[in-house]
């Protein structure tokens, strides 16, 4: 997707990465160039669209990652926009103009069980992952990754899947993401409307409801099966979600139906860096 979704050179990506951070809809400044030792970000919800349009908003849950102490992995669970898997894992390393993100082969290896598979075909046209890694590139000193991408589908499959990701995770220390965009091209005052009755879910940190409300109010949010599927992988553990900032396509330039999109924050109680293997 470079010179797509984001710039296709590595100066030029570097440059609009740091224009999202500096940008008025952003943190409004690049991230701090000191970690503190711990960290208390578990999860989080990021958008993926063209950086010129969601890129600020991500740059929310981006600049908390470059404050706090770097994690080992980063799960990165993604849209299946165009129906071609289920559960879908990939263990190649992927590229950016930024360089080589290198894949954590033993977490994939502890996914890859029903209904989790390694498929990268799945992968081959999909967005909403690959958008996430230069901002990850930008923010931690050597990021390790895993890609899943999720398709759509009854509540109990999603279940399903965020149980494999908790009992691969609960021993590691993995940052997860969900990858989504909210309502999308409808006027900005109904966007909004939907959006935070979806989003309330999320902060309430329940999965079920989540899952009812998009589907019950016809809520075109592309990402509710990869962020369903992680409310249930973290179901069990006492979290505390905030949203950092909601918006919309609109503010980027004027237009009459819009995309919104969210950054939320998902906090566990400040963890150390785990002990030296």
């Amino acid at each position: 997707m470079a010179g797509q979704f984001y710039a296709g050179t590595g100066a030029e990506l570097a440059r609009q990465v740091e224009s999202c951070f500096r940008d008025r809809r952003g943190p409004g400044e690049l991230p701090p160039r000191h970690r503190l030792s711990q960290r208390s970000l578990r999860a989080a919800v990021v958008p993926h669209a063209g950086y010129p349009y969601s890129g600020p908003i991500a740059a929310h849950v981006y600049a908390r990652v470059a404050a706090e102490r770097a994690p080992e992995t980063v799960l990165v669970l993604g849209v299946d926009h165009h129906g071609l898997g289920g559960a879908a894992l990939s263990d190649r390393a992927w590229l950016t103009p930024l360089g080589p993100v290198e894949v954590d082969h033993e977490l994939v290896r502890a996914l890859a069980r029903s209904p989790l598979e390694i498929d990268e075909k799945a992968q081959s046209a999909e967005h909403s992952i690959e958008v996430q890694l230069p901002f990850l590139q930008y923010v931690l000193p050597r990021p390790r990754f895993v890609a899943l991408q999720v398709r759509f589908g009854r509540f109990e499959f999603l279940r399903d899947v965020g149980r494999v990701v908790h009992e691969a995770t609960k021993d590691r220390d993995v940052l997860l993401l969900a990858s989504t965009d909210f309502s999308h091209y409808v006027p900005s005052a109904t966007a909004e409307r939907l959006d935070r009755m979806a989003i309330e879910a999320i902060l309430a940190g329940d999965a079920r409801r989540l899952y009812d409300t998009v589907v019950e109010n016809e809520i075109s949010m592309c990402g509710v099966a990869p962020t369903t599927a992680l409310l249930c992988a973290l179901e069990e553990e006492r979290l505390t979600a905030r949203l950092l900032r909601w918006g919309h396509s609109g503010e980027a330039e004027p237009m009459r139906d819009v995309v919104g999109y969210a950054a939320i924050a998902i906090d566990a109680p400040s963890s150390p860096a785990p002990p030296v293997k």
